[in-house]
């Protein structure tokens, strides 16, 4: 018991919201208790009529790394005083984000299994939570990717779309690579790709890898190829500059706030305006759907020790040129499971049922399953085990344990190197 939960505490709370106070007991106890929720109200995409409209439209989905609705001001419905994203609550108002009529900003909250980035990838376009026997961050140890699920870019790709992954940092990390190839045959475009291609000297590294105001240049660049080919395109970005702690600041960050964290997510939100300003100048904007989702929660606690007790923190999210309107004029509850079914609907796409995994289509009038049985239930029974995702996820624990032992030892071949470089030079 004391060495799991040392291993508890070392992967960073996996299963516990990046927000929420950790309350070990129950979290401890229901690892031992067992939940049919998955089992009972997983869709399974396999089993799903799914048809796309005659003209494909194209698909740009962003991922904000760490990015919540929190960080709008109060009017906004936001918990700041002073709004450090201005110009993400302002799209997020003249587009889509399922607050109904309120005025103030609408977000998905993420449940147990999609609290990091991982698993936030996994849940907006499985459905799933990630609920693995291993590290959160050890898929990049297996040899698949709970190979018998349908997800986004599965479906895409069945249906002849080109699609690309592009972030500024390593993609293996956390088994990203993995996982997008395999699921959608994504082609990876990450720090040592754009390393390759000579974007940068190959020194160059800060933060993570490579700051968003080059990823973002980078997109444009694929973008402009993409939607000269004759097929349907899916550009994923993924941003890192606010992840915690802290953030990193960029030459073109502003210092409007007396908080660093604060100011790297004001430079964030006038990127993202910058680049769907741009976006709509371009010939293939109509036909395009534009998706912009915080990945998951900050873990950063000391920039929200202002944000009140009793207020429910929601990732960022706004759908942008939409080809429906939602039939319920009403503030959606909902998680980041949903994203999976709405996405491919603001596309144009039929759901038999409008729901996927998970998730609900929430352009459609259908429950979501926060709506359905509470959040809390919801949150409850997914931190317990589940007999279907030990089944979907074919886990090697004996190939993460090799994996874990080898990185260990690079980490100390490179240690040991270093302090020999040293004294060599000491003693030269």
């Amino acid at each position: 018991m004391i060495s799991f939960a040392g291993a508890f505490f070392t992967t960073g709370f996996t299963v516990i919201n990046a927000w929420d106070d950790l309350d070990l007991g129950n979290y401890l106890e229901s690892q031992f208790e067992k939940s049919t929720f998955i089992d009972e109200n997983y869709v399974d995409p396999k089993n799903v009529k799914i048809k796309f409209p005659e003209k494909k439209k194209n698909l740009i989905y962003i991922y904000l790394e760490s990015t919540e609705v929190t960080f709008a001001d109060e009017k906004s419905g936001g918990a700041f005083k002073e709004n450090v994203i201005p110009e993400l609550t302002e799209i997020a108002m003249e587009n889509e984000d399922f607050s109904g009529e309120e005025k103030n900003l609408n977000g998905g909250y993420a449940m147990p299994g999609a609290t990091w980035t991982m698993g936030a990838l996994f849940a907006q376009t499985s459905g799933l939570p990630l609920k693995i026997s291993i590290d959160k961050n050890a898929m990049d140890s297996q040899t698949s990717f709970f190979p018998d699920i349908t997800t986004l870019g599965d479906i895409l790709h069945k249906e002849g779309y080109t699609q690309e992954f592009l972030l500024g940092s390593v993609g293996y990390f956390g088994g990203r690579k993995l996982y997008f190839k395999s699921h959608g045959n994504f082609e990876i475009k990450d720090y040592s790709y754009w390393k390759n291609q000579h974007k940068f000297d190959p020194s160059y590294w800060v933060n993570w890898g490579f700051e968003d105001r080059k990823l973002y240049e980078y997109a444009k660049e694929e973008l402009t190829k993409l939607s000269q080919e004759s097929e349907p395109f899916n550009l994923t970005l993924l941003t890192v500059d606010t992840h915690f702690p802290d953030g990193y600041v960029c030459e073109i960050c502003q210092d409007t706030f007396d908080d660093q964290y604060a100011n790297v997510y004001n430079c964030a939100s006038r990127q993202v305006k910058e680049f769907v300003d741009w976006c709509r100048t371009q010939e293939w904007y109509e036909d395009t759907i534009i998706v912009i989702s915080g990945d998951h929660p900050t873990m950063d606690h000391d920039f929200c020790n202002g944000v009140p007790k009793e207020y429910e923190r929601t990732v960022y999210t706004a759908y942008i040129n939409s080809s429906l309107t939602p039939e319920l004029n009403e503030r959606r509850n909902y998680t980041t499971f949903d994203d999976f079914p709405t996405t491919l609907a603001a596309m144009g796409v039929s759901i038999e049922g409008n729901r996927l995994g998970l998730g609900t289509n929430l352009f459609s009038g259908e429950q979501t399953l926060s709506e359905k049985f509470g959040r809390e239930f919801e949150k409850t029974e997914l931190e317990k085990k589940s007999e279907l995702m030990i089944k979907l996820g074919h886990i090697d624990k004996n190939a993460a344990i090799e994996s874990k032992e080898a990185k260990e030892l690079k980490e100390k071949e490179k240690k040991a190197k270093a302090e020999s470089e040293t004294k060599n030079e000491s003693t030269g």
